[in-house]
């Protein structure tokens, strides 16, 4: 096994569940362009958060849902100086559940955010170990959210309920490229596009039976990354990359919304947000590899929304990579810790964690 191919497997392990505890779910690595020949992969990933909060005393109780992650890639030449690649994924998701047998202002509420995504790309070789590449993306999104607001007051409770249809938005990636193949070092620096979504949705106000249908627009922000690779001695890899994305720009707060919970948009986020990856990969015998990585995205300090009550996150992860023949299977698990935050109902969210597991199947040939 080489030692791209090593780097790829670990690192994809590393990014199982995104963050763990926020919506993203996939780096949109393009690592698939540079493995050998023809290629395929099928990657499963499991996400346990535990994130719980508090305020005036009253105690939110676990309030995000485990979550699976599934992508496929197929990748193949088209001669010695170019390749396509197909990538299905999942790039943004939501599983909220505030237990509703807690004395808690948003007991009940519950939220699912879905979204699919296929990227076609191509890319071309030119001298001196340098390649451009890009492609477009098409992608799908929809959601659902229950919230129930306890207001401890003679109002009760606030009683809100939104369904979107399937919405469908297209994008693009572009990128460049320079590898040095004798010491297993590659540079790829990647632009993902934004896109938009226009979500027709119906909302239930808290008077029943008054549904309103509603038109909102969402989008799905832009990102920068930069994945890197380099042998540093033999049988020895250090990897890693550097994601931006332009979180600032993701909201949904449709009409009725606005109405009923003024000034706080249902998904909302201050600051944009980057991510750090480092990882270190060993060859121990020609059948079996290892790798530890390590993820860090500073806290912004922003108040968060209490659908994704967590700032930032560090992580480690360590994985394995057993290869026979032209097949290739990685494992892994990696812990998070998620980020403190305080959400807009003065909640305090401290000390919450996620574990993530991740499985690859890979096949050249």
């Amino acid at each position: 096994m080489n030692k791209a191919a090593m780097a790829a497997g670990l690192l994809a392990l590393g990014a199982s569940g995104a963050s763990a505890g926020d919506i993203e779910r996939s780096t949109q690595s393009v690592a698939i362009l540079f493995e050998e020949g023809r290629y395929a992969e099928v990657n499963l990933g499991f996400a346990m958060p535990d994130v719980r909060g508090s305020v005036g005393g009253l105690d939110s109780g676990n309030m995000a849902g485990d979550f699976a992650t599934f992508s496929l890639g197929y990748k193949q030449p088209l001669g010695p100086d170019m390749d396509v690649a197909l990538i299905i994924d999942q790039p943004i998701g939501a599983d909220v559940e505030y237990p509703s047998d807690r004395i808690y202002p948003l007991a009940g509420t519950t939220a699912e955010l879905r979204s699919n995504a296929v990227t076609a790309l191509l890319r071309y070789k030119l001298q001196n170990n340098v390649s451009v590449y890009g492609g477009l993306r098409a992608q799908s999104v929809k959601g659902t959210a229950h919230i129930l607001f306890n207001t401890f007051s003679p109002s009760g409770v606030i009683d809100y309920n939104l369904e979107t249809n399937t919405d469908y938005g297209f994008g693009y990636v572009l990128g460049v490229a320079w590898e040095k193949p004798e010491i297993a070092a590659r540079i790829a620096l990647t632009y993902n596009s934004a896109i938009d979504h226009t979500l027709s949705g119906t909302e239930t106000p808290v008077l029943p039976g008054f549904d309103s249908e509603s038109d909102f627009e969402t989008t799905v922000p832009q990102s920068i990354s930069l994945e890197f690779q380099t042998g540093v001695a033999p049988d020895t890899l250090l990897f890693g990359s550097v994601r931006w994305v332009e979180w600032s720009e993701f909201l949904i707060d449709p009409a009725i919304y606005q109405q009923v919970f003024v000034g706080v948009p249902l998904v909302g986020y201050r600051s944009d947000r980057t991510t750090y990856t480092l990882g270190l990969g060993r060859k121990f015998s020609d059948s079996w590899s290892g790798a530890v990585t390590a993820s860090y995205e500073p806290s912004t300090g922003d108040r968060t929304g209490n659908l994704g009550p967590n700032d930032g996150f560090k992580s480690i992860g360590i994985g394995a990579t057993y290869t026979r023949d032209a097949m290739r299977i990685t494992g892994g698990i990696r812990y998070v810790k998620l980020g403190s935050a305080t959400t807009n109902i003065d909640a305090e969210f401290d000390d919450n964690e996620a574990v993530a597991v991740g499985m690859r199947v890979a096949y050249n040939f």
